[in-house]
């Protein structure tokens, strides 16, 4: 896929500016949605903090060569409610979290020094296109029931009260997305997002008003009470409201260190340890995805080494902050492959930009007020492009072989089946799976895939 802007261009400031708000839009959603399943005590705000310094760490780890942004991990949502498991107290669970994500943090930098001794090769063979392509797609496919459901919610009235009306605000945010990113003005081809959100959160903000006026509950999308409650203090907007500072888990834990014990530490490491082995086939995944929406191997450069350290000291980083282990986002790759625009200055840009906007609340509380199904239409179009660059990583595979047909049916319908294993809080994601299973398939069937045509040859010779 030819970029419009590659890695190492610098757009002009005035269109970096929209560049890195549309990378925010894209990716904000499920960002802040971490914490808020969390609860106890951690905030969109502080999320987005640890987010935006998380991807800086990363951007200069990988030496600026990897565009992509990382947000919170929901493969940790299982171990981060561990850390205040049994009525622990707040203080020592925000203790926990940052425990936690060190520790995973150190998996990854574990890994990323054998991966310096061995190198990657092993990883090509291990994972040759007829694993990761299918894999790649099942990231964007598992994820396309999440953004249906998203398409037909209301964020001001029951499911069933405004679900029809909804899956039109959310149609219309896709039509304008698809509209921008086929027909658009070069300049216009660059920002599709920020023009399907902007228009879709208008079309519901103008639903809302009438459904309000009439109390018509099928109209009322937009939770418009999001921005009293984060502005008004005692009745009144002043400058302590409308600036405020996030609630850094590393401030809320400080009286949480008397609390430890050896028993609440190996809870933790139990929760996240494993956890962090099986997002290494994700991390993986994401960076070959990347690769093949770049145009360019990014696990020989900068090299997994360098990815695998940026993505664990960044998630360290980001859980000082947030509370939340950082990850690489689909979103943002979906972002990056419809926009054509690979510049990492793009996501230094929104790295930063991430940062201050978490101490500014009107925006906090404009991107809470998004309704779901604007950004249920913003991601059918996100998930689908993760999914067709996975399919299309098979272009060069033979699927005439049963052995590659086999392999890729294995990993499409454990993935898109939603097969996933527990062992007590330790959750193996179906992507996860569906790429084991995958791997396994393969070894078992290579052979049969390395054979020459000479059988097949033999047979039609006899016919």
């Amino acid at each position: 896929m030819k970029m419009i802007f590659n890695v190492e261009d610098k757009p002009k400031l005035p269109q970096l500016v929209i560049f890195a708000l549309q990378q925010l839009l894209a990716v904000l959603a499920a960002t802040i949605a971490v914490p808020m399943i969390i609860g106890n005590g951690l905030t969109p705000a502080a999320a987005m903090f640890g987010a935006g310094a998380g991807t800086l760490v990363y951007v200069l780890i990988t030496k600026r060569k990897s565009p992509v942004f990382l947000g919170s991990s929901f493969a940790f949502i299982g171990s981060m409610t561990a850390a205040f498991a049994g009525g622990v107290s707040m203080q020592l669970g925000m203790v926990g979290l940052m425990i936690g994500a060190v520790s995973a943090g150190l998996v990854y930098v574990i890994l990323a020094l054998l991966v310096g001794k061995v190198g990657v090769g092993w990883i090509n063979k291990l994972m040759p296109p007829v694993v990761i392509g299918p894999t790649v797609a099942i990231i964007g496919l598992s994820l396309a029931g999440n953004a249906i459901s998203d398409l037909q919610k209301s964020n001001a009235v029951t499911y069933d009260d405004a679900s029809y009306t909804a899956v039109i605000c959310g149609l219309i945010t896709l039509g304008i997305v698809i509209v921008c990113a086929t027909y658009g003005s070069k300049r216009i081809k660059l920002v599709p997002f920020v023009a399907g959100i902007l228009v879709g959160y208008v079309a519901a903000a103008v639903l809302t008003v009438i459904g309000n006026a009439v109390d018509i509950n099928a109209f009322k999308l937009v939770d418009f009470d999001i921005f009293p409650k984060m502005l008004y203090e005692n009745g009144e907007i002043t400058i302590g409201t409308f600036f405020k500072a996030p609630d850094f888990v590393i401030d809320l834990s400080l009286d949480g260190f008397r609390q430890l014990n050896a028993s609440y530490i190996a809870t933790i490491l139990v929760a996240y340890i494993p956890v962090a082995f099986v997002v290494f086939a994700e991390h993986v995944a994401d960076h070959k995805n990347l690769s093949s929406v770049i145009g360019r191997d990014l696990l020989r450069e900068p090299g997994l080494k360098r990815t695998l350290l940026g993505d664990g000291i960044g998630s360290m980083v980001g859980a000082l902050f947030g509370g939340c282990p950082n990850t690489t986002y689909g979103e943002s790759i979906g972002c990056v492959a419809i926009t054509r625009n690979a510049s990492t200055v793009t996501i230094i840009a929104a790295s930063l930009g991430c940062m201050a906007l978490s101490f500014f609340t009107p925006f906090i509380a404009f991107i809470s007020s998004i309704p779901s199904c604007v950004m249920g239409g913003v991601c059918i179009a996100l998930y689908g492009f993760i999914a067709v660059s996975g399919l299309k990583m098979l272009s060069g595979v033979d699927l005439d072989k049963n052995g590659n047909i086999f392999t890729v049916s294995v990993i499409l319908i454990a993935g898109v089946g939603g097969l996933s294993i527990s062992f007590g809080s330790v959750i193996i994601t179906k992507i996860a799976v569906a790429l084991i299973l995958g791997i396994l398939t393969n070894l078992m069937l290579s052979r049969a895939n390395n054979k020459t045509g000479s059988d097949e040859d033999q047979g039609k010779d006899a016919d």
